[in-house]
């Protein structure tokens, strides 16, 4: 289980992704940040990053009709959350390959 301090830093970036996969509901992206590996995260705790994507203008929402009960909240991404997931991206590989670097022995200062 990655514990819930590492993920704090990075779960608005990998939410942001599975939202540009396609539209959709808080539910469903925590069930994709399961089978993706990051184990159960609530919906609890994705309802407040998403309220703050939206209120940084990164996602909207539209209500839809849904099989089973009362209509959802389907996210989507804005041009500014677009842009925003590439900056994330370019971040994520330059920490990666800094990370790996200092784990794998790469450039000892010492």
């Amino acid at each position: 289980m990655i514990p819930s301090q590492m993920l704090k830093g990075v779960l608005e970036g990998c939410i942001l992704e599975i939202i540009r996969k396609r539209e959709t509901y808080a539910y469903e992206i925590s069930k994709q940040l399961e089978e993706y590996g990051f184990g159960i995260i609530s919906e609890g705790t994705i309802y407040p990053i998403i309220l703050r994507l939206q209120k940084n203008g990164l996602v909207k929402a539209t209500l839809q009709d849904s099989n089973s009960g009362p209509k959802r909240k389907y996210y989507h991404l804005t041009e500014k959350g677009v842009a925003t997931l590439n900056q994330f991206k370019d971040n994520w590989q330059e920490l990666d390959h800094a990370v790996n670097q200092l784990l794998m022995g790469g450039q000892d200062n010492e």
